[in-house]
């Protein structure tokens, strides 16, 4: 006898519930106790939590605010992994964007800004698509696995980030490495006045609709999701699965491409190295929460973007030490996680040998 790991064929309503039930209360249970832990009363630091991700309009939208970077790139890791494509370079793609939209800024400045934003999200797009291809392509020449490429194209973009920040695109006024005020002409307009929350979250929403058409409902997603089941099958078919292959680390990075524009042109105004507080890596784990479905990153996202939210709060009202709140955000996405994975599959004692 052996234990066997198997996905269930068919997950009902009641399971998926339960499943997020469970989660809720060990995750409840943790946090508590971490926050005893960090010395503060739970019921003030679960409270402080809460306000501090939806307890207000203002708290609300800063939630969406965070939300709206992971939303592009948990749907960056959405169509790469749909397909089987271990893409572990949406942090790299996002910075590549927020590059290639800021050079397009410095290039086009003087445009009208219907236009200029226009040529900004462009910019953006092509940037992290730009930076996907190199390992899609790497992939198809050399045959070294997107999971290797992608992560070490990571921290070369910083590099040349870097660069770009200490001599061509440095603000001369400052000592930091960091670009010049973007003008307010070219800065993403606020959804509503008085807050943070730019058009990007407008734009992100849209993009999960459009990915989920895509995917769900065009020949090119079928193909697509076929790759990602059984490559040798489509290709005996006839599609080329380099082909898909370069199709979806191009998409992949325009989605990372457009979470950069958005945090420089809506939130910093100036690029810098710090723009991405790991918003690539991040939406890894929201994707695969979402269960790779488009349409559900989109709560996934605005949750985790109320959870940062309300451990900030939670540490400003309380004093708890922020290693405990990042460790409650950890303890979050892990529960959450072996839920859904609860929920797909089960343990079943067999007699195979």
């Amino acid at each position: 006898m052996k234990l066997k790991i198997e996905r269930r064929e068919n997950v009902g309503t009641s399971l998926q519930v339960l499943s997020a039930l469970i989660a809720i209360a060990g995750t409840l249970l943790i946090s508590a106790i971490l926050i005893k832990v960090g010395g503060a009363q739970v019921g003030e630091g679960l409270n402080a939590m809460l306000i501090g991700a939806f307890g207000s309009w203002k708290a609300a939208s800063a939630s969406l605010v965070k939300a709206t970077p992971l939303i592009f790139t948990g749907l960056a890791t959405v169509i790469a992994f749909r397909a089987r494509i271990w893409n572990i370079g949406q942090e790299g793609q996002l910075y590549a964007g927020a590059m290639v939209a800021y050079a397009a800024y410095r290039l086009f400045d003087g445009l009208p800004p219907v236009a200029l934003t226009a040529v900004v999200l462009l910019g953006a797009m092509l940037g992290g698509a730009a930076w996907g291809a190199i390992a899609a392509l790497i992939k198809a020449k050399f045959g070294v696995e997107v999971l290797i490429t992608s992560i070490m194209l990571n921290y070369i973009i910083l590099f040349i980030l870097s660069w770009l920040l200490s001599s061509p695109w440095k603000d001369p006024a400052t000592y930091y490495r960091q670009s010049p005020l973007i003008a307010e002409a070219a800065q993403f307009p606020p959804i509503i006045e008085g807050t943070r929350l730019h058009i990007g979250f407008l734009i992100a929403l849209l993009a999960a609709f459009v990915l989920f058409i895509l995917l769900e409902k065009t020949p090119l997603g079928y193909e697509i999701r076929a790759a990602g089941h059984n490559p040798i099958a489509l290709s005996f078919q006839g599609t080329s699965v380099v082909k898909i292959l370069i199709i979806v680390m191009l998409v992949s990075g325009a989605l990372s491409g457009l979470a950069g524009a958005g945090e420089l042109f809506g939130i910093h105004h100036r690029l810098r190295a710090d723009i991405s507080l790991g918003y690539g890596y991040t939406g890894i784990a929201i994707a695969m929460l979402a269960n790779l479905q488009p349409l559900v990153v989109v709560p996934a996202a605005i949750f985790f973007g109320g959870l940062i939210n309300g451990s900030s709060n939670l540490q400003i009202i309380t004093g708890v030490p922020s290693a405990i709140t990042d460790v409650i955000q950890a303890v979050v996405l892990l529960f959450l996680l072996a839920a859904n994975a609860l929920t797909y599959y089960r343990l079943r004692l067999t007699n195979d040998t």
